[in-house]
């Protein structure tokens, strides 16, 4: 177990978010987002039967658009199965993750279907990608557990911790972890140089980060490169994802499933994303075997 550190570093904003079904919205980018990016947008999950049953009969969430971003899914407590002809199957669980840089355009969805479980929880986030990535190839990918790396009491998700590196191929200056803290453990997370940004969210349990942090918030640090600590509570194992990165220094242009680093960015990855639905169209039904959808790119 760690010490605790003499300086804390401070929570600078907090919010609950708003929900809707099963998803609750975090952040978003025309509002957190913006403060925050490259992170510019982040839902937790909590979906129970009869939900999970209805995706399972393909129902849920539609097949959408994005461009312009990466979006990252990581899953806390349940069981989801993927089945991708460039990809594979097999089934995400605790610490495992989808890995989609949308990049130029792509449609998704429903390229994850729910185990037979009584619960599935987890977080998607989104990244504004820079402008050499922003309108380049789409990419996706999907890590079971056992292939996602740990530092202690962290899953590296996106970038490096502790000397160890995630499999994922994000943008430089970018860290995201997966976090389990038993009872009244603590744990301390120093960022990188250049790393101001700083946040996180708890899915289970509660932490005492210089202030009480319960499970559903979000909390924004402030700007700085001092180290976050944080103590599990003493109710029980506390699960959560700390995010850290280097300012992302463009403005955001903004669609309506899309976030670029200007104007003719964004309209070129509206225009990829309207031929991708007249090509998804005449493709016409693209469900496997298993329920899946894959990713249309």
């Amino acid at each position: 177990m760690q010490t605790i550190a003499t300086r804390t570093r401070r929570i600078a904003y907090r919010t609950r978010g708003h929900g809707h079904g099963g998803i609750t919205r975090l952040m978003s980018p025309s509002d957190l987002g913006e403060s925050l990016k490259p992170f510019v947008f982040l839902d937790i999950f909590n979906m129970e039967r009869p939900l999970l049953d209805a995706m399972r009969a393909g129902a849920g969430m539609s097949i959408h658009p994005h461009s312009g971003i990466a979006t990252v899914t990581v899953l806390t407590e349940g069981q989801m199965k993927f089945d991708d002809p460039s990809s594979g199957t097999g089934t995400l669980s605790y610490g495992g993750l989808e890995w989609l840089r949308a990049g130029g355009g792509v449609w998704h969805g429903k390229e994850l279907t729910p185990d037979n479980v009584p619960l599935v929880q987890g977080f998607q986030l989104w990244i504004a990608l820079p402008p050499e990535l922003e309108n380049g190839e789409p990419e996706s990918r999907y890590i079971e557990p056992q292939d996602v790396p740990s530092a202690g009491p962290a899953r590296i998700i996106l970038g490096e911790h502790a000397g160890v590196h995630s499999p994922t191929p994000a943008p430089v200056g970018i860290n995201y972890l997966l976090v389990t803290l038993e009872a009244g453990q603590s744990w301390t997370y120093q960022p990188p140089a250049g790393h101001t940004v700083g946040w996180l969210a708890v899915a289970r349990g509660t932490l005492q980060a210089g202030a009480a942090v319960r499970a559903g918030d979000m909390v924004v640090f402030e700007a700085s490169e001092d180290a976050i600590t944080v103590q599990a509570g003493m109710d029980g194992d506390a699960v959560f994802v700390l995010a850290s990165a280097i300012p992302h220094p463009y403005e955001l242009h903004l669609g309506s499933y899309s976030v670029h680093t200007s104007e003719q960015a964004l309209e070129a990855g509206e225009r990829r994303i309207e031929t991708l639905r007249q090509q998804m169209v005449a493709a016409g039904n693209r469900r496997t075997p298993t329920g899946n959808v894959p990713v249309f790119r």
